[in-house]
């Protein structure tokens, strides 16, 4: 592997040399195993620890297929999917790979007793295989988190609508929390060049996510001037959604839940933000009962910011614990986008507020090539910024999972590979230097 590394330090390998980098048999790879799917029975989900799942495991380089290509991983990140993974909810994401498997037979290699996670990545193509042209080794890269089969004539107008679409690293195996990772080509997206390689690797399933959600005529489609409301908005999704919101000209009111996390809403541009855990907002009287005073109370906070006006959009994903104030604050005729469910997938809400009032439930689901790539452009162009907040290296990921499901962090958290250390990758310096006072800003916070 140390062979690999030199070659994409030295800056000078050419596609050839690359090509002729002789692959290792196995790489390491963190992994969640099979026969340990019940380890956490009996306990509540915060209690589950993925310390105790994640394993740092060598495990054999998968065989390459026709439209695949197998990466050299510099640096990853942490989603909450690779939580799920961690801690078996809402399922073990074994029974993913088993259905997989018995699709075709390059599928039934990622049916395996172990599940390499991870669904983002920055690195180098080192090999692709048949069938690929628009990819060759020595390509600097990121990947977005969408498998598709592309056979069902449904996948042609929204490959989202693809029924054998899957995320990678989370339905799939072989992700990027790794030191190798087998891709799609249609995975692949050029990587930033002015971004490290760990800021490369923070944006790609969350910012797509965002993107779809929030811009994407698939998701709630914003416009100039609409007020958008951001739950969790200095999160990993939450942070690109802002940027999103801003430089799309509408207005973000940001949730968040600490004067750390305010700070840094206030940071990308920010001017609306309500600290939650200062509010003080009750949704829940108990586990079976909201408090409807609560929403009140929550939307006339919110009014209070806007000088009156309800939300255009509310940008859901806590899920159970927020969906019913989401359908609640949402203006007469607005729209509750919702991609994930953190706090619980079942969602009780007051259906009078949705029907009488002509609101709408929009639920999106990551993001198709062409809505990543834009996503991916606007990194590119210095337009986005990463919102990188802590980098662990890769036998520490457990640790960084945890940070995760406890919400301890800001932003992404990232998580070098191959890269000997942080600061590494840049290929575009100047571009760098021109958004260099936003990128450590956000970092900084």
């Amino acid at each position: 592997m140390q062979e690999i590394i030199d070659a994409i330090l030295s800056e000078t390998a050419s596609s050839s040399d690359v090509a002729a980098l002789p692959l290792p048999e196995s790489y390491r790879a963190l992994t969640v195993h099979e026969d340990e799917t019940d380890l956490f029975a009996g306990l509540s989900t915060r209690e589950k620890d993925p310390r105790e799942s994640l394993h740092l495991d060598d495990v054999p380089v998968p065989g390459l297929g026709p439209g695949e290509a197998i990466v050299a991983v510099m640096a990853s990140a942490i989603n909450y999917n690779t939580v799920w993974s961690s801690i078996f909810e809402p399922v073990p994401t074994f029974g993913f790979l088993k259905r997989y498997g018995r699709t075709n037979p390059y599928a039934k290699r990622h049916d395996l007793p172990y599940h390499v996670v991870g669904s983002d990545l920055s690195g180098v193509v080192l090999r692709t295989g048949p069938g690929v042209h628009a990819w060759k080794p020595g390509d600097k890269v990121v990947a977005h988190c969408l498998s598709v089969e592309l056979e069902d004539a449904r996948a042609h107008d929204d490959t989202m609508l693809d029924p054998e679409q899957r995320i990678w690293g989370f339905e799939t195996n072989f992700g990027g929390l790794a030191e190798l990772a087998l891709v799609k080509s249609n995975q692949l997206m050029p990587k930033p060049g002015h971004l490290t390689w760990e800021e490369a690797a923070s944006p790609g399933l969350v910012n797509s996510t965002a993107y779809r959600q929030l811009i994407s005529s698939h998701g709630a489609g914003v416009r100039l001037g609409d007020f958008v409301l951001v739950w969790g908005a200095s999160g990993g999704l939450g942070s690109y959604a802002t940027q999103l919101a801003l430089a799309a000209g509408a207005t973000p009111v940001c949730v968040v839940s600490s004067p750390a996390k305010a700070a840094l809403c206030r940071a990308m541009g920010a001017e609306l933000v309500i600290d939650r855990a200062a509010a003080g907002y009750r949704f829940w009287k108990d586990a079976g009962t909201q408090d409807q005073k609560e929403w009140r109370r929550f939307g006339a906070d919110v009014r209070e910011l806007t000088g009156g006006r309800d939300v255009d959009i509310v940008l859901e994903h806590p899920g159970r614990e927020t969906f019913g104030a989401s359908v609640y604050v949402a203006r007469r005729g607005g729209t509750v986008v919702t991609c994930a469910s953190t706090s619980g997938f079942m969602h009780e809400y007051d259906n009078r507020y949705l029907w009488m009032n002509l609101k709408r439930v929009v639920g999106s689901h990551f993001a198709n090539y062409a809505e990543a790539w834009k996503a991916n452009e606007l990194i590119a162009r210095g337009l986005i910024h990463p919102t990188l907040s802590r980098t662990f290296p890769l036998d520490r990921a457990p640790e960084a999972a945890l940070s995760v499901h406890r919400n301890l962090h800001q932003g992404k958290v990232g998580v070098l590979c191959l890269a000997p250390g942080e600061g590494l990758g840049v290929q575009d310096p100047e571009l760098r230097d021109r958004h260099l006072t936003a990128i450590n800003r956000f970092r900084n916070v």
